[in-house]
């Protein structure tokens, strides 16, 4: 009897791998009729979909980082809302907030609580260090705990739950820079750059001849993303390659000693082991979205830079020497042995 229901579970788990398969492609297709280039960070938002993180989303006005996250939330079929990030947002503007409202069947005046956009699928957070850390604060639990608290009672948020945040340089005026509790719920800080000569030509053909969008469809649903998440969780990683994931992130502290040497030079505070788990659940949804059932040296080599970016901290001497949080990563990467045959 046991067999048999092992069978059933194989080939149920067969056919929902073969559907994330379909699911991804078309999705990935969906957003390419919108979005000229930036496949890998299309690629790096899905990951953090399937393992149910949060995005950083870090680049300069006007690269299309509000319309990506839009077209990709259609795509997913996910209920969405966004938040314009300003100085003077509240909090409450955020969560929701209790009102106080006269009962029309008892005439009594009773507590009703008015749901914020935080209570959705996919949240939009524009321009988020466009606002005081006061009210950036305002996302910490519903991102870490799936909850929103207001008044002491508890609201559990839809599942799947992900915040996308956009945030401009903090060198640029009227920014603030995130706290580091906040950053460090982000399961990634993805970098757009500018698009290449070639496609911003794509860019103005397609979207310089008709005033109408183009048409997105949605690929899935809440409920099967859900069982996606959980699919990416049985993805195998061998001993080897989960210490390998352990010496990454124990290689940005520079009290280790497994850091480099540029690390002990250049570096203030390395990563904690929240990097250490974000990094092998996206590397297990990396090999899954490109038809693999285990994990590769090169999955955490490749995702460990936008994964470790925002949790890194340089120091005076980098700031000093020109030298970026990627150099100093990329160095460090670079000085770690793979495990023998794990690619």
């Amino acid at each position: 009897m046991s067999d048999v229901a092992e069978q059933n579970n194989n080939d149920s788990t067969r056919q929902l791998v073969q559907r994330f398969h379909a699911a991804t492609t078309a999705i990935r297709e969906q957003v390419r009729g919108t979005i000229v280039g930036q496949d890998e960070v299309v690629d790096n938002l899905l990951i953090t979909l399937f393992v149910g993180g949060h995005c950083l989303i870090t680049g300069m006005p006007g690269t299309a980082k509000t319309l990506l996250v839009h077209t990709l939330a259609t795509a997913l079929g996910l209920t969405f809302k966004r938040i314009q990030f300003t100085p003077d947002l509240m909090p409450t503007d955020i969560t929701g907030t209790d009102m106080v409202e006269e009962n029309q069947s008892t005439g009594k005046r009773e507590w009703r609580f008015i749901p914020g956009p935080v209570f959705t699928n996919v949240l939009l957070a524009d321009e988020i260090n466009r606002t005081p850390p006061k009210t950036q604060a305002a996302l910490l639990e519903a991102m870490q705990e799936k909850t929103v608290t207001v008044r002491g009672i508890n609201h559990k948020l839809s599942k799947p739950f992900f915040v996308l945040a956009t945030q401009n340089p903090i060198e640029l005026e009227g920014t603030y820079p995130l706290p580091e509790a906040q950053l460090d719920r982000f399961l990634f800080n993805v970098l757009l750059d500018y698009l290449s000569a070639e496609e911003e030509v794509k860019v103005i053909e397609r979207f310089t001849k008709s005033v109408d969008m183009p048409h997105v469809r949605a690929c899935t649903n809440a409920e099967e993303i859900v069982e996606f998440q959980a699919l990416v969780r049985q993805v195998p990683i061998s001993d080897s390659l989960s210490r390998y994931a352990v010496d990454i992130i124990r290689a940005t502290r520079p009290s280790d000693p497994v850091a480099p040497d540029i690390i002990k030079k250049y570096v203030n505070f390395g990563s904690s082991i929240r990097a250490t788990m974000n990094l092998v659940l996206a590397a297990k949804a990396r090999a899954l979205m490109e038809g693999r059932y285990h994990v590769t040296a090169d999955d955490l080599k490749k995702l460990a830079p936008p994964i470790l970016r925002h949790r890194v901290l340089p120091n005076y001497f980098a700031e000093s020497d020109g030298i970026t949080v990627d150099q100093i990563l990329a160095d460090m990467l670079d000085s770690l042995p793979a495990p023998t045959g794990s690619e």
